[in-house]
């Protein structure tokens, strides 16, 4: 792809090495085209993102980062001995994780769920040592905490993208550059900026996605109307959607997503939202009763949900093989005048794409894209407005389906 990785920053010094030993790792990282650690790398996000990487960068040496040795080993193999090795790492760990960044030339953090973490552990770490930093979060409260670390990041030169997976992350950028292609063709004001999700049972990406999805259950789902913060309650404001050829309409509902705060703030839509949706349509029910019927309290109990969990799971996967795994995106953009454009995403594997989504977005700030500081996606100075294009290139391969700038007939009619 005649990309040029970024693998000749300064790297600090081990506290266990010596200053030659900093110089033959950095010397090694530059001549085997970069090293890259994914924490969470055992978990089902975590390796669909080294697996992407390694096809889509083959000289890069992907590290595994995990609690679980056998398991990290055995999937670092599959990548082949010269390209990878498994790195004991736990996250929750602090002398574990203050040397697990050193040598590297990018941390993946893929280690959720991010929800009720109340530190940004990782993103200290590659702070302290100097180390561009990318994550997968998809919590609200995590990623403002994460945003504000940014003047430290920018004053150590550490370039840093934060929900940089696939929603949010792909569908950041995507309404990024509806915004964007409005505004340059000084078209009608944009006022109205609308994320809808699908994905068909678990997605497949594993047990983490559920215990998010039940932990989103005890928020408030905040939205934006004319500038107004408003909350309201999660798993409501039904909409039937059309997500175009191979998934057609389903219903969504509304859940708290940092991308609606993220993009509010930083692309200066008055009036933002974010919904989602899943199959069969009884997991939909099961949803909506679960934020109505459970007290709020197990709700907002990691601990708790996580038992839940563990129950529930074993039944999803038995829906995952009726149902499939395929998510979709779709992003409205509406203007003063009524008119509209939008982006529509189709992959038949969530597992698969979150992967290259959030590969995406690690070679964008290898290649130098992306200026020190901690950035959500659709900020500019995190992912070059000029970078954007081979970003969505990365990140949609494998779709079935992928439109931007069009208007919503086209879709509903079939002619995207």
């Amino acid at each position: 792809m005649g990309m040029v990785i970024r693998a000749c920053m300064a790297l600090p010094t081990p506290p266990h090495s010596t200053v030659g030993e900093a110089a033959a790792m950095k010397s090694s990282t530059s001549r085997s085209g970069g090293r890259v650690l994914v924490l969470g790398g055992t978990g089902r996000v975590g390796w669909s993102t080294a697996t992407a990487l390694s096809k889509l960068h083959p000289d890069l040496n992907i590290l595994i980062g995990g609690r679980n040795r056998e398991k990290g080993t055995s999937l670092a193999s599959k990548l082949g001995k010269r390209r990878s090795e498994f790195v004991q790492v736990d996250i929750h760990d602090a002398s574990m994780l203050e040397e697990a960044p050193y040598g590297v030339d990018l941390v993946v953090h893929a280690a959720g769920p991010f929800q009720r973490e109340d530190k940004c552990t990782v993103l200290e770490a590659a702070i302290s040592t100097k180390t561009p930093y990318v994550d997968v979060c998809d919590d609200v409260d995590y990623s403002w905490r994460a945003k504000g670390f940014h003047e430290q990041a920018k004053a150590s030169g550490v370039p840093a993208i934060i929900t940089a997976g696939i929603c949010p992350g792909l569908s950041n950028v995507m309404a990024a550059e509806l915004v964007h292609s409005a505004r340059s063709k000084k078209a009608c004001k944009p006022e109205r900026l609308s994320f809808s999700y699908y994905i068909a049972g678990s997605g497949g990406v594993g047990p983490t996605t559920l215990v998010s999805s039940f932990l989103l259950l005890g928020e408030d789902a905040i939205a934006y109307n004319k500038g107004e913060e408003i909350k309201l309650k999660p798993y409501s404001g039904v909409l039937n959607i059309d997500f175009g050829k191979g998934v057609g309409k389903k219903n969504v509902y509304l859940l708290n997503l940092p991308e609606v705060k993220s993009a509010f703030k930083c692309l200066n839509v008055p009036t933002v939202s974010a919904r989602f949706g899943s199959d069969p349509f009884f997991w939909n029910w099961g949803m909506h009763a679960f934020a109505n019927f459970l007290p709020i309290d197990i709700l907002r109990d990691k601990s708790k949900v996580l038992k839940l969990v563990e129950v529930i799971d074993p039944i999803v996967r038995s829906i995952d093989g009726i149902a499939g795994e395929s998510v979709s995106i779709r992003v409205d953009l509406e203007f003063s005048n009524g008119q509209n454009t939008l982006g529509l995403f189709t992959h038949r594997k969530l597992s698969i794409s979150v992967g290259y989504a959030a590969t995406a977005f690690a070679l964008a700030i290898l290649e130098g894209n992306t200026q020190p500081g901690v950035w959500f996606p659709e900020e500019p100075q995190g992912i070059a407005t000029k970078a954007r294009k081979l970003l969505l290139q990365r990140a949609t391969q494998g779709a079935t389906n992928f439109v931007i700038n069009k208007t919503s007939w086209m879709v509903e009619t079939g002619q995207n």
